[in-house]
């Protein structure tokens, strides 16, 4: 099995990455409504193509992970946060995950941050699981923070150094 080329998005892949999100929105990771039509923009001037690399397996986008600030203070700001990751479903179980989330971790470094932290719903074990390992530890739990499908789900805070 051929690994997933990574690469920094650029503004081509509005259309495609706005698609896959579109494609695997799910109760499983996503805290907001159901994406309808008209469709929001991909990018935002939050969250550009410099923010995101991206995953293509046959020359194919499958994949994106989204990389920011967790706020806008100085104080923190040799931290970087994982704001989304995604995978299309036919290439689940192909290391597209673990090469982005890899890849993410080098860019944090290469950015010249010192901890990379995110935040994943308690219910989505295969994503904590990937996270764990990883080297990311559980730093704290905000219990029944959102209610998803009628159900209380906690949200849960993990995060890593990147100094060696």
């Amino acid at each position: 099995m051929p690994a997933p080329h990574i690469r920094h998005a650029t503004p081509d892949d509005e259309d495609a990455l706005g698609r896959l999100d579109r494609a695997t929105w799910s109760t499983l990771h996503a805290v907001g409504p159901r994406p309808v039509q008209p469709y929001e923009p991909f990018f935002t001037p939050r969250s550009g193509p410099g923010d995101h690399l991206v995953a293509e397996l046959d020359g194919r986008l499958v994949g994106y992970i989204r990389l920011g600030f967790p706020t806008p203070l100085a104080t923190n700001a040799h931290v970087r946060q994982i704001r989304g990751l995604a995978v299309a479903g036919e290439a689940r179980g192909r290391g597209v995950g673990r090469a982005l989330l890899r890849a993410a971790v080098e860019e944090a470094r290469r950015q010249g941050a010192r901890r990379l932290s995110l935040r994943v719903l308690g219910h989505n074990t295969p994503a904590r699981r990937l996270y764990e390992s990883e080297g990311f530890v559980v730093e704290g739990v905000q219990p029944e923070e959102f209610r998803l499908d009628g159900a209380y789900v906690d949200d849960v805070l993990m995060g890593r150094r990147l100094t060696r």
